[in-house]
């Protein structure tokens, strides 16, 4: 063989391409559903400190406690219970010092906290249905961004940046629900998230902090159940998708950790949808004899 084509097959190192060993990561809206099944994979994954948050201290507390429970995690990996409003800038403040009670640095921020909305379009109240909504899924991701910066700037490089993951939905994309359980300030507050995600990306690339969304379809979880009930229920819905089901804990987790490692290390602003192919494919199968 020449050195030219010797040249040609160098091979590289992917063994560790998705590990998370030793990284710090905290998790808002981390007691349950999307957030607690991203907190688990991280953990898994190989983070050594994984902060969880959200409003109820009791919840955070029982979250945690099941996450220092799983079999496999990394020796002295432990996570961290700090209950916080990150629909409050103060509050959020508070959270940025306790973790930086324990760390001096972060690694990985989800900004995951999100609440919804819904009811008939002329019932839309604006401290529930509208302010209620756009302070946690919007003001607080921003404000939970920024204030985490410093943390984020710490220890990161061009070879080893941070990561922020924002939480959208296909909500965001699409055209949300509407009639009696009509979502309108969700919709909008997600929409706005995402492009959140563009212009963060931007902002905090240079400084070596990657910023990317990950946009869900349909979860089963307490925020989704309902909603998901009035829509046909998880089966009507799953055989809705062009892969036949609804999304599962491992689909969030795997998509979190993705974006939290070296393998997503040239994604910057973008955005996973995570509905099975629901948004380009529904219209289309509704046509289509099987």
């Amino acid at each position: 063989m020449s050195k030219t084509a010797e040249a040609d097959v160098q091979l590289h190192d992917f063994r560790n391409i998705f590990s998370l060993s030793g990284k710090v990561a905290v998790v808002t809206g981390g007691s349950r559903g999307l957030g607690l099944h991203a907190a688990s994979g991280l953990l898994q994954a190989g983070c050594s400190k994984v902060f969880i948050t959200s409003r109820k201290a009791a919840a955070c507390d029982a979250a945690v406690a099941a996450l220092n429970a799983l079999p496999n995690l990394a020796p002295g990996a432990r996570a961290y219970s700090i209950p916080a409003d990150s629909s409050n800038v103060s509050e959020i403040e508070r959270l940025v010092t306790e973790v930086g009670k324990v760390t001096d640095h972060v690694d990985i921020l989800f900004a995951n906290a999100g609440a919804t909305w819904g009811s008939e379009f002329l019932n839309v109240d604006e401290k529930n249905g509208w302010d209620r909504v756009m302070d946690l899924n919007v003001k607080g991701v921003f404000f939970c961004v920024q204030k985490f910066t410093p943390l984020l700037q710490k220890a990161s490089s061009i070879p080893s940046p941070s990561r922020v993951i924002i939480t959208a939905s296909v909500a965001g994309i699409m055209v949300g629900s509407l009639g009696a359980a009509g979502a309108y300030s969700y919709a909008a507050s997600k929409a706005a998230a995402l492009h959140l995600v563009r212009n963060l990306a931007i902002e905090l690339g240079p400084r070596n902090i990657l910023v990317n969304g990950i946009a869900p379809g349909f979860f089963p979880s307490k925020m989704a159940n309902v909603l998901m009930e009035t829509q046909g229920g998880e089966e009507a819905l799953g055989r809705a998708n062009p892969n036949g089901r609804v999304g599962k804990p491992e689909d969030v987790a795997a998509a979190v950790v993705y974006l939290s490692s070296r393998a997503s290390g040239h994604v910057n602003g973008d955005t996973i949808v995570l509905d099975g192919g629901k948004i380009w494919g529904s219209n289309a199968l509704a046509n289509v004899k099987l």
